[in-house]
C-alpha cells in the first residue's frame, strides 16, 4: 500500500485506457501499446499496488485527470506479460469496485475515493428489477448459443443487484460511451433501468434474427447451407416490402425464347430454366448460369430459313473465278451441288478434301459457300484433345460452354451453312479426356446428326442440313471408322506452270494490295516469277511463293516509300539481293553417275520429292548397315532388294563370295529426316545391283515401285506427286510400275510432255533400261 494514504480516500497507480470499461467483479485481459497505460501496467506490477482503470474522453490520449472520465473501476493486477518486441504489453485485471477521481497524488498516481454498492437485497422494486433482468440475460444467452454452463450458473446465483446489473452491463453488446454511462450510475434502480433498456434492445435484434433464421430454414427445406445467406436475404427484404419484381431483362428474354422457332421439348426446357431464374436472387452466381444458358438457346437458329436455289452456271463461275486448275475437283464438287439441288431433303455426302498444305483446301470450302450463298464458318480441329470442345460441356461446371459444332452454327447465324473442318486429321487421340474423334461420328453421320445432342445445351439439335466440309493433310491417322462416313477427294500438288499462273492470277494482286502498291508503282515481270518458282520455293502448295513474292515487293514498297522513280523494275537479277542466292540447285544436274547410287521417287505430306539412295561395300563378314532414319519398311525393303540380288549374282555376273567377305552400307542421305514406305523397293535393288556390278545408273533416271522376292514390281501411291516431283527436279526419264498406267490421267499434261516413261513389270525390265553395258572407272 502507497504511504500517501489518506483519510479522504486511498492512492492508485493511474490506468487511463482509450478502448476499455472495466465493471467491477469482470475479469478480462488488457492489451495497452501507448506510451501512459503501458507505463501504468508496469508500475503496478513491480509494486503489487491496485490501478485505478479510467476510459479516457473521446479524443483524448493523455493520462492527466482532464483527459479521464471522473468514474473509474478499481482493479487487481492478475497478471503482466510484455511480448518479445518490447512494444505490447498484456495484462489480466479483476475488476474490485467502482472509483471517483479526487487529486493527483505524484506522477502515475490517483488519489480516489472508493463508491460502495449497499450489501444485501433492497427492497421489492429492486427485487422486481433484478428478476427481470435475469430472466431477459439468460434468454438473450440461449438466443445467442454456445453459451458457457458456468456462466448461466454464475448469472443464476448473483444476488447484489448492483453485481447483477455490472455482470450484464459487460456481457451486452453496447458502445463504450453507453457502458461508462452505467458505470456511473450510482443508484441501483437507475442502473438496473439502464441495463434493462440496453438489453431489452438487443434481446428485440436477437429475437428478430432467429426469426429470420427460423423462416428461412422452412423456405430452405433441405438445401445446402451455402445458401442460406441469400435466403435470408430474401426474408428481410420481404419484412421491409422490397421484394424483386420481375425486370425486363427477364421479360425480354422470355420474347426471344418464344420467338427462336425452338422444337416443343426444347421450348419447354428453356420454359423451365426461365422460371427457375425468375426465382433466383439477381446477383447469384447460378443466376448469371441460367441466363447465359437461356441467351444461348434464344441466338440459335432453329428456325430452318429460306435457302437460296442453287444455280450450277453460277457455282462453275465462282469456282473457276476463284481457282486455277483443280479441274477434276471442280467436277466434283459441281455434281455434289446438282445432286444437292435435284434433291434437298436427300443426305449428301461429307466431302473430305485432302492434299498436302497450300494446294487451296480451306479455300475451296469458302467458294462452295460464296456458291450456293450460305454462311460460311470454320472449326480449327487441330489439337483438340479433349471430348468436351465437340460435344461441349456439362452446366454443372464452372464456365462451361457449347461444343465448336453448336459454337459454329451459333457464329454461322444458320441451320443450313457450310462448315469446313479443317486439319480433322490433326484431331487428338483418345485419354481421360475422352476421345473427339469418336465425338465427331455422331456429327458426320447423317443418319444420326439430325438429332445430335451437345452436353451443354441438353437438348437434341438438328445437324441434318449443314453441310459440312472436312479437310486433311493425310488419311493415315484418321480412325477408320471416322474415315468412312466422309468421301475423300484427293488434291495433289501444282505444277510449276499451274504455280506460276496462280501467282499472276491471285498472288500478286493480293501482296501488291497488302504491301500498299499499285500495278504502275511495281509489277513483276514473267521471268522473275519463273525464278521465283524454280530457284526459291519447293513445295506441294503456294504459301511459301506467295511469301516470297511478299518479300520482293516490300523491297520495292521501301524504295518507293523513300521516293525513287516508279515503277520499281525487278529483273531476275534483283533476286539474289533481295532473296540471297537461289535456296534449290538442280538435284541431278550436278550430280554424276556413279556405282551404287540411284535417284528414287517419294510421296511426303507436302508433295512429292526425290531422294537419293547410296549403297557401298567394304570389307567385312557379310553385314548389311542401313542409316538415313529408315522405318521398318523401308528396312524390309533393302532386306528384299540384297535377297534379290543374291538369288540373281550368278545370272548377273556377281561373284557370290563377295557377300561373305564384304560388309554393305546402304544410306539415304537427309538423315536428320524420318523415311518410310515400300516404294523404295526397285531403287534399293537397282542400287545394290549397281554397285556389285560396277555399273553406274544415270542420275537423271529416278523410279518408284515395291517388290517383292519373285522380282515383281508392284503398283504404290502418289503418282501424280512423284512424277511431278521428278520433272520440278530435272529428271528426264522415270520408271514406274506397269500397274499404275492406271494413274495416267492424273498426271498433268505439261509434266508428261517433260519425261520419258518406262514401265516396269519385274526388276528384269529395270535392269535391262538403266546399267550401261561398260563399267563406269572408279
Amino acid at each position: 500500500m502507497d504511504t500517501n494514504y489518506s483519510p479522504n480516500g486511498d492512492t492508485l497507480v493511474l490506468a487511463g485506457l482509450p478502448d476499455l470499461v472495466l465493471f467491477p467483479g469482470m475479469v478480462i485481459p488488457v492489451s495497452a501499446d501507448q506510451a501512459g497505460s503501458a507505463a501504468a501496467l508496469q508500475e503496478a506490477a513491480r509494486q503489487g499496488r491496485s490501478l485505478a482503470v479510467v476510459l479516457q474522453r473521446e479524443g483524448r490520449t493523455g493520462q492527466a485527470l482532464d483527459d479521464l472520465h471522473a468514474i473509474g473501476t478499481e482493479a487487481r493486477l492478475l497478471r503482466y506479460v510484455t511480448a518479445p518486441d518490447g512494444k505490447t504489453h498484456t495484462a489480466v485485471l479483476q475488476g474490485i469496485g467502482r472509483v471517483r477521481l479526487l487529486a493527483e497524488a505524484g506522477p502515475g498516481s490517483v488519489r480516489v475515493e472508493r463508491l460502495a454498492d449497499p450489501a444485501g437485497p433492497g427492497n421489492t422494486e429492486l427485487e422486481a428489477r433484478m428478476h427481470r433482468l435475469r430472466e431477459q440475460a439468460l434468454e438473450a444467452l440461449r438466443l445467442i448459443g454456445q453459451a458457457p454452463p458456468e456462466l448461466i450458473a454464475s448469472l443464476q446465483g448473483l444476488e447484489e443487484p448492483g453485481a447483477l446489473a455490472d455482470t450484464v452491463a459487460a456481457l451486452i453488446d453496447v458502445t463504450l460511451p453507453q457502458k461508462q454511462e452505467i458505470l456511473e450510475t450510482l443508484a441501483l434502480g437507475a442502473r438496473l433501468d439502464r441495463v434493462l433498456w440496453h438489453l431489452a434492445y438487443r434481446l428485440e435484434v436477437l429475437r428478430l434474427s432467429a426469426d429470420i433464421g427460423r423462416q428461412t430454414r422452412e423456405t430452405m427445406e433441405g438445401r445446402q447451407r451455402e445458401f442460406m445467406l441469400r435466403e435470408q436475404l430474401k426474408t428481410i427484404q420481404k419484412e421491409l416490402g422490397e421484394g424483386d419484381e420481375q425486370g425486363p431483362e427477364v421479360a425480354a428474354l422470355r420474347e426471344k425464347l418464344q420467338a427462336a422457332g425452338m422444337p416443343e421439348e426444347t421450348e419447354k426446357q428453356a420454359m423451365r430454366e426461365l422460371r427457375r431464374l425468375e426465382r433466383m436472387p439477381e446477383g447469384s452466381g447460378e443466376a448469371g448460369m441460367v441466363r447465359s444458358y437461356l441467351e444461348t438457346l434464344s441466338e440459335l437458329p432453329w428456325k430452318l430459313g429460306e435457302a437460296a436455289p442453287i444455280d450450277i452456271a453460277k457455282a462453275r463461275a465462282v469456282l473457276e473465278d476463284e481457282h486455277h486448275g483443280l479441274e477434276k475437283i471442280k467436277r466434283r464438287i459441281l455434281e455434289f451441288l446438282a445432286v444437292r439441288k435435284l434433291n434437298p431433303e436427300g443426305r449428301s455426302p461429307i466431302l473430305c478434301f485432302v492434299g498436302p498444305p497450300g494446294v487451296g483446301k480451306t479455300s475451296l470450302g469458302q467458294s462452295i459457300a460464296h456458291a450456293l450463298d450460305r454462311p460460311f464458318v470454320r472449326v480449327s480441329l487441330g489439337g483438340v484433345h479433349d471430348e468436351a470442345e465437340i460435344r461441349g460441356h456439362r452446366r454443372t461446371y464452372v464456365g462451361a460452354l457449347p461444343g465448336n459444332i453448336i459454337q459454329g452454327i451459333r457464329r454461322a447465324g444458320a441451320r443450313d451453312g457450310v462448315m469446313l473442318l479443317d486439319e480433322i486429321d490433326k484431331l487428338g487421340g483418345g485419354g481421360f479426356q475422352g476421345d473427339p474423334a469418336s465425338a465427331m461420328l455422331e456429327v458426320l453421320d447423317p443418319e444420326q446428326n439430325s438429332t445430335f445432342r451437345d452436353a451443354y445445351l441438353g437438348v437434341p439439335f438438328d445437324l441434318s442440313r449443314v453441310l459440312f466440309i472436312a479437310t486433311a493433310n493425310q488419311l493415315d491417322t484418321i480412325p477408320g471408322p471416322l474415315r468412312d462416313r466422309m468421301e475423300i477427294v484427293q488434291l495433289s500438288g501444282y505444277t510449276a506452270e499451274e504455280k506460276q499462273a496462280i501467282a499472276r492470277r491471285y498472288l500478286v494482286p493480293r501482296q501488291l494490295k497488302q504491301n500498299g502498291l499499285s500495278v504502275e508503282q511495281a509489277s513483276l515481270p514473267e521471268d522473275t516469277l519463273t525464278r521465283i518458282v524454280e530457284d526459291y520455293t519447293r513445295e506441294a502448295g503456294v504459301r511459301g511463293l506467295e511469301r516470297e513474292i511478299g518479300a520482293v515487293l516490300r523491297s520495292a514498297a521501301m524504295r518507293v516509300a523513300e521516293g525513287e522513280a516508279t515503277p520499281i523494275p525487278l529483273p531476275p537479277e534483283a533476286l539474289s539481293t533481295i532473296l540471297g542466292p537461289s535456296r534449290f540447285d538442280p538435284e541431278v544436274a550436278g550430280r554424276s553417275a556413279m556405282p551404287g547410287v540411284v535417284t528414287g521417287l517419294a510421296w511426303t505430306p507436302v508433295g512429292g520429292s526425290i531422294l537419293f539412295v547410296e549403297s557401298t561395300k567394304v570389307p567385312g563378314n557379310g553385314r548389311l548397315i542401313l542409316t538415313g532414319q529408315l522405318g521398318d519398311v523401308m528396312k524390309e525393303s533393302v532386306q528384299a532388294a540384297l535377297t534379290l540380288v543374291k538369288g540373281r549374282a550368278t545370272a548377273l555376273g556377281i561373284d557370290p563370295a563377295v557377300f561373305e567377305r564384304s560388309d554393305i552400307h546402304v544410306h539415304v542421305p537427309a538423315g536428320a529426316t524420318p523415311k518410310d514406305g515400300p516404294s523404295a523397293g526397285v531403287a534399293m535393288f537397282l542400287s545394290l545391283s549397281s554397285l556389285l556390278l560396277g555399273r553406274a545408273v544415270e542420275p537423271a533416271v529416278a523410279m518408284t515401285g515395291e517388290v517383292s522376292l519373285r522380282g515383281l514390281v508392284l503398283p504404290v501411291g502418289g503418282i501424280r506427286e512423284k512424277v511431278t516431283a521428278a520433272a520440278r527436279a530435272g529428271i528426264t526419264t522415270v520408271m514406274l510400275p506397269a500397274r499404275n498406267k492406271r494413274d495416267w490421267d492424273d498426271i498433268p499434261a505439261s509434266v508428261r510432255a517433260k519425261l520419258r516413261f518406262v514401265w516396269l513389270e519385274t526388276v528384269d525390265d529395270a535392269l535391262a533400261e538403266t546399267l550401261p553395258r561398260e563399267a563406269v572407272p572408279a
